[in-house]
Formats: C-alpha cells, structure tokens, sequence
C-alpha cells in the first residue's frame, strides 16, 4: 500500500489507534474489578477476626448484654457491602511533537544595479540610486559594439 504524501495519518491509522485505547481501557477495568474483589475477600477476613476478638474480650471480663440475642442475628448473617463503582481512566493522547525549525539568520544586503552583456558578463555595477548612470553606459556600449545589454536589480550581502 502506497503512503500517503498529504503529511498527516490516514483514516485507517486512527482508527487502529483508537481500537487499541479501548482494548487498553478494556483489560485495565478487568484488573481493577478483580484487583477489587481481591481487596474485599481480605477486607472481609480481617472485620470477621476483629469482631471475635472483641466478643472474647467483653465475655472475658464478665460483661454480657442483655439485647446479646438481638446482635448475634446481625453479625451471623452475611453483611452485604456496597459495590465500588469502577471509573475508567481516559489516557490522554499526546500530541505529536511540533518539527523544530531553525531561524534563519538575517542577512543585511544591498541593491545594486548590475549591467550585463549578452553572455551574462558584468559590464558595470551601479547604486541603487544611480540608476540613470547604468542606462547611459548600456547606451554608450550598445553603440560602441552592436550587441544586447540589459540592466538588473542584484541583492549582495553587505560584507562588513
């Protein structure tokens, strides 16, 4: 398959990548619903000791409640806890980093008025301001050699 030359990532491109977020986002909920269950197996085992623990103790010195009948029938049933609500967590996609570009360094030039001959020899150079200068030596070497000049507009560098 040809790449596209349009710079940026085709359809197919994004979309795979979304499949695989979710396909993360999928198993990461797996782990914490289980990692959750886990946690509430042993949460469970570690209420119930302290529980008997306690009740040993209070028979232990002496003291019984009158109502203990009552609170048996609470503690022997199962106790139901409330579900956590398992939030997913959004990875944010990070944008694709900016191309860095160097600044090209600013050179000071000059316009100067250049005459050529028809081989694209430099006859004469002139200032930008001394443009009539230019058209009067092409006049005079037209005349002198019967041959074509042209007169141009050249930005050199200032050289200091």
């Amino acid at each position: 398959m040809a790449k596209r030359t349009g710079g940026g990532r085709s359809r197919m491109d994004l979309r795979r990548e979304a499949e695989a977020l979710e396909a993360r986002e999928r198993d990461t909920e797996k782990e914490e619903v289980e990692d959750d269950d886990e946690e509430e197996d042993e949460d469970d085992e570690e209420t119930e000791g302290e529980e008997t623990e306690a009740e040993g103790e209070a028979e232990a010195d002496g003291e019984e409640d009158a109502d203990d009948g009552d609170d048996d029938d609470d503690e022997d049933g199962p106790k139901k806890k409330k579900k956590k609500k398992v939030v997913a967590k959004v990875k944010k996609v990070k944008a694709p980093a900016k191309k860095r570009t160097r600044t090209v360094k600013e050179v000071r030039r000059k316009a100067m008025w250049r005459l050529f001959d028809n081989g694209g020899k430099t006859v004469g150079t002139f200032d930008f301001n001394n443009k009539k200068g230019a058209e009067e030596l092409m006049a005079v070497k037209m005349e002198e050699k019967k041959t074509t000049f042209y007169i141009l507009l050249i930005k050199e560098e200032i050289t200091e």
